[in-house]
């Protein structure tokens, strides 16, 4: 089994996936956050947690 890379400093979800690093799919959260949207959410995490990643990864998911 090879071993992906992990993405240290790597800040897009498309760079991510075009660079072929390691990464947790997060997109079934996204989806609810957005379906049960109930005005602004607050992501509370420590510095380098992927709150930005996980942003970045939203767009993506609602391609009209």
């Amino acid at each position: 089994m090879d071993l992906q890379p992990v993405p240290i400093g790597v800040q897009t979800f498309r760079d991510i996936i075009r660079g072929g690093f390691l990464y947790v799919d997060k997109t079934p959260w996204i989806y609810e956050l957005i379906r049960q949207s109930k005005g602004v959410y607050f992501l509370a995490r420590p510095r380098r947690f992927g709150k930005s990643l996980l942003l970045s990864t939203a767009p993506l998911e609602v391609k009209p």
